[in-house]
């Protein structure tokens, strides 16, 4: 191990050594003085019992080890600045000059975060994406906020809820659905929401999350956290809804809502999968699944705010609608969404642009990490043949990306000679002014660049990837 990483080791874990002694001692095992009779005890509510436990959450946020492994996270993450242009390399010269007043402030429930920055970004399907970025600090406080709720919270999810949680995956959400497609319930009720994380009432929230925590101090901090303003393109914008996709507790807070869902459809019987606001709900005939559709419509309206997207909804055979990415076919095996094909075939014309001016290694580079990624998640589908295909097409793209580097015909006839294609070959494809992708599938860009010849510059084979992912 380095000196370096060493240093960096020591500093995550004792960033905070020294400041613990302004946290008051806390019994956290039995809640209240203890002076309660049994018959009193027992006449708390599940609730009032639930709330007493969790008085003083504040303390553990604010204990050393969290905030420690809070430092660690936010370091690991990375991400980028807030508002203040403040980034995550120094946060720790912030927390070390800080610390104190930053633990007293929790500590006392007085905490103000700082507006959040507003970047818009492109959704695959049209449209754009508000999200919103906290400063590092604020990212810092969420996380050691997230790492005491997450414990308490999650044991009362449902089974069926997935996104977002510990041990729980997309993967797990689709082995689900499997189950209750090869069941026999094969048409699905898709609910889309329409810009849920945008929409979330603050406070239907703040009920919710009074059922479980009982600390007042921290109720009030979040509540700062889900107000604070937005500032996008240098104006100020107050938030009277919505939880902004950026912050590390904001998944944890839209599965707390959407609980209320999952436990209402666990109450009505059905067989559902949910992953963050992606909601399926698996039914045997279109009747039950109109009937089902227009219910929990207004459901989510009347109960949680929040609007469903009628054009996005639909009640259909599960091959018709995809989920996570996927297809779901019949007795539950998995099929690649042809949306999620084209959406990564996009990705490689983007990376392959012939004007991009940049190296062919470099671009391999870039496709190589993309798509190691891409077929790592689809590999429970059943697209051998697919993955054949595009590996065939992005060689081409290769092709006509390295064709075109070579710019005049000489260079071109230079570099097809040097790949082993006959001088008079090599010429006449050079000298036949066909355009660069009609070029990339001649028989001469192919002697020149075979097979083996992306294997040797480091080109992944996502059908070799996949079948040794599959073995």
């Amino acid at each position: 191990m380095n000196v370096e990483r060493q240093q960096g080791i020591m500093e995550q874990l004792s960033l905070f050594e020294q400041v613990g002694s302004v946290i008051r001692p806390v019994d956290f095992g039995e809640a209240g003085s203890g002076s309660e009779t049994n018959e009193e005890q027992q006449a708390f509510t599940a609730v009032d019992q639930q709330r007493a436990l969790t008085q003083n959450l504040m303390e553990r946020v604010a204990l050393p080890s969290n905030l420690n492994a809070a430092y660690k996270r936010v370091k690991a993450n990375k991400g980028s600045a807030g508002i203040d242009g403040m980034t995550v390399d120094e946060l720790s010269p912030w927390l070390t000059k800080h610390k104190g007043q930053l633990i007293e402030q929790l500590v006392a429930g007085s905490y103000i975060p700082r507006p959040i920055r507003g970047v818009q970004i492109d959704k695959p399907t049209g449209g754009v994406r508000q999200l919103g970025i906290p400063t590092v600090i604020d990212r810092f406080v969420e996380q050691a906020i997230l790492q005491v709720l997450e414990p308490i919270l999650d044991t009362t999810f449902s089974a069926s809820s997935h996104g977002f949680r510990p041990l729980r995956s997309a993967h797990t959400a689709l082995k689900q659905a499997q189950g209750h497609v090869a069941a026999g319930y094969e048409i699905v009720v898709d609910i889309d929401l329409e810009k849920f994380f945008d929409r979330v009432n603050h406070d239907v929230l703040m009920s919710r999350l009074r059922r479980w925590i009982g600390d007042k101090r921290l109720l009030r901090i979040i509540r700062r956290f889900l107000e604070a303003g937005l500032l996008q393109q240098g104006v100020k914008i107050s938030r009277v809804e919505g939880t902004p996709q950026g912050g590390p507790l904001s998944p944890l807070l839209a599965n707390l809502l959407l609980d209320d869902l999952d436990k209402e459809l666990e109450r009505r019987g059905h067989r559902f999968c949910r992953y963050a606001d992606d909601c399926n709900i698996y039914v045997q005939s279109r009747r039950a699944g109109e009937r089902v559709m227009e219910s929990i419509t207004h459901f989510l309206e009347s109960r949680l705010r929040l609007r469903v997207n009628r054009e996005k909804s639909a009640v259909a055979h599960v091959q018709e609608r995809k989920f996570l990415g996927y297809r779901l076919l019949r007795e539950g095996h998995l099929g690649l969404a042809p949306a999620s094909l084209e959406r990564t075939k996009a990705r490689i014309r983007q990376l392959t642009r012939r004007n991009r001016g940049v190296s062919i290694t470099k671009v391999i580079g870039e496709l190589n990490e993309y798509l190691t990624g891409w077929v790592t998640y689809f590999r429970y589908a059943q697209c051998r043949k697919h993955l054949t295909q595009l590996d065939q097409w992005l060689r081409r793209k290769l092709r006509c990306y390295r064709l075109k580097q070579r710019k005049r015909a000489k260079s071109i006839a230079d570099f097809l000679m040097e790949q082993g294609v006959p001088e008079w070959r090599a010429w006449l494809l050079a000298l036949s002014g066909k355009g660069w992708w009609r070029m990339s599938g001649t028989p001469q860009a192919h002697e020149a660049m075979p097979i083996q010849w992306f294997q040797e510059i480091g080109l992944i084979s996502l059908t070799n990837r996949y079948l040794w992912l599959t073995r």
